[in-house]
């Protein structure tokens, strides 16, 4: 016969004194056992605790979810033991939260707005942009229209009758007709300058020569005039270097009288009378110029300075080159615009009138300046708008 089955209680009894016969391994389960006691009131203690900094709530719930399963494996702690944890748990986590505080709240959403509005800043500087180019056509407008009136007027002759005491600003841009004879000896060329003849660039020169007085003659200027005859290639400057060097050295020559050291005993005794030297000038035709009253150039900043002991003059600096002349440093300065040119002669070549009249950036220029700078604006602040959509949206 088979014997009865016997109860839970019997069953439990028997393998408590099972275990218990095993004196070792009784020893470390009840060690592991009070481990996992003493793990469970520890995390509890940390989360009723608030001076104590508390993980993520999501980490704690893992970490309790762990301790269960390893207590109901073990048979150590119950799962009452845990809920009861978990109440505090969650306020703890709550509690850590940063965007409970109302200090903190109220400054994350002071920089959200800030950020918000720099999404526009963008856009509002490409505005104010297009708004400068229309401002900037308007002046440009004007500008061309002054001078477009002034080329207009007729040209004044700067006679020996002539007296002028206006200032050389409120002269730029007038038309004169003057006489004289160039000094060509005191030539200055600035440069160099490129020209563009059928497609063909060249490189050359602007030449300015001082405009002399002749006298004894009523329709020749008063005054000396500083006259940019127009453009030359490069070779005229290497031939006028030449001969500046060429009579330098005829000059520095001592004649054969003096290098022996004697004087000429008939030169003493000569009877022949004394010629001036203003008589020995050869008569000059005088030459009529018809140009454009101009002042300084303003160079940028990637243009060298001029170097006047070395003749080399980069671009044109009115009062600088009347020195280098000796001339006054308020001597007139025109551009010649004669269109008269000799085909035999096609050197120098004058500038052309409807160049004074132009510009580098010309209206139009300004006009689609204005048209990409506020497209510009519309498109930026359109993908402001956009993206502060998108952010309500997520919320």
């Amino acid at each position: 016969m088979t014997p009865p089955p016997r109860s839970t209680e019997a069953k439990n009894d028997s393998t408590r004194s099972r275990l218990y016969l095993h004196k070792p391994f009784a020893l470390r389960y009840q060690k592991k056992k009070k481990k996992l006691l003493s793990s469970s009131s520890l995390l509890a203690s940390l989360t009723l605790t608030s001076h104590v900094p508390v993980p993520s709530s999501l980490f704690l719930a893992g970490m309790l979810a762990h301790l269960r399963r390893t207590a109901a494996a073990r048979g150590g702690a119950t799962s009452e033991h845990f809920l009861a944890v978990r109440p505090f748990c969650s306020a703890a986590a709550v509690s850590s939260v940063p965007g409970s505080d109302p200090t903190l709240s109220s400054s994350s959403e002071s920089q959200r707005k800030a950020s918000r509005w720099l999404l526009f800043l963008p856009g509002a500087i490409t505005f104010g942009l297009g708004t400068w180019q229309i401002i900037r056509r308007e002046e440009k407008i004007k500008m061309l229209e002054y001078r477009e009136k002034r080329l207009q007027m007729e040209p004044l002759k700067f006679s020996s009758d002539y007296s002028s005491n206006e200032e050389l600003d409120s002269l730029e841009f007038r038309k004169v007709a003057c006489k004289g004879y160039f000094d060509d000896k005191n030539s200055i060329y600035v440069g160099p300058r490129s020209r563009s003849i059928s497609g063909v660039t060249e490189n050359g020169y602007y030449l300015i020569t001082p405009l002399m007085p002749v006298p004894n003659y009523p329709d020749s200027v008063a005054f000396p005039i500083l006259v940019n005859r127009g453009w030359v290639p490069r070779s005229w400057k290497d031939k006028f270097l030449e001969a500046s060097q060429d009579e330098n050295l005829t000059d520095a020559l001592p004649s054969p009288s003096q290098a022996d050291g004697t004087r000429s005993w008939w030169r003493i005794w000569s009877k022949k009378p004394s010629v001036n030297i203003e008589d020995q000038v050869p008569p000059v035709t005088p030459v009529e110029v018809v140009g454009v009253v101009r002042g300084s150039e303003k160079p940028s900043i990637f243009v060298p300075a001029n170097d006047p002991g070395s003749s080399q003059w980069f671009y044109i600096d009115v009062p600088g080159i009347a020195r280098a002349c000796g001339l006054p440093e308020n001597t007139i300065y025109i551009e010649d615009t004669n269109e008269n040119v000799n085909p035999s002669n096609p050197y120098p070549v004058p500038k052309d009138v409807n160049t004074l009249i132009r510009s580098s950036v010309m209206p139009g220029d300004h006009l689609n300046y204005t048209f990409t700078w506020y497209s510009l604006s519309a498109a930026v602040t359109f993908m402001a708008f956009k993206r502060i959509r998108q952010k309500i949206k997520r919320r």
